[in-house]
């Protein structure tokens, strides 16, 4: 059975130095793990570039589904874990819910794992 990792917030944008930089501490290891484990799903990582590649405005549940194989309940509980994690900012406009990347959240995942990556 796989070890479960501390709840913490991980909803803001990481924020700690580079892995390059040396040895981390073990919170700011946690913050990175508990990112990395989040995109750690194929079907998250589909998610997450289909919504780098939509509309600005973001993309419904029901489209990602459709798009996806799966079923409106399986990406809602997809979305959550990104949501969680702070991959994904998700708005409520009627009866639809509107999701897309927080590309704050994701540029400073890569910083921290290359601060080289987005020079």
């Amino acid at each position: 059975m796989p070890k479960t990792l501390p709840a913490i917030d991980t909803s803001g944008p990481i924020c700690c130095p580079p892995v390059a930089a040396g040895p981390m501490s073990d919170a700011d290891a946690l913050e990175v793990a508990l990112r990395l484990k989040a995109l750690a799903d194929p079907a998250r990582v589909k998610i997450m570039s289909l919504l780098f590649g939509a509309d600005p405005g973001g993309v419904n549940s029901g489209e990602l589904a459709q798009v996806l194989g799966l079923t409106e309940s399986t990406v809602s509980h997809h979305m959550a874990q990104l949501r969680k994690a702070g991959m994904v900012e998700s708005d409520r406009r009627g009866m639809n819910v509107y999701h897309r990347p927080h590309r704050d959240a994701v540029g400073a995942l890569c910083a921290v794992l290359d601060p080289n990556c987005c020079r």
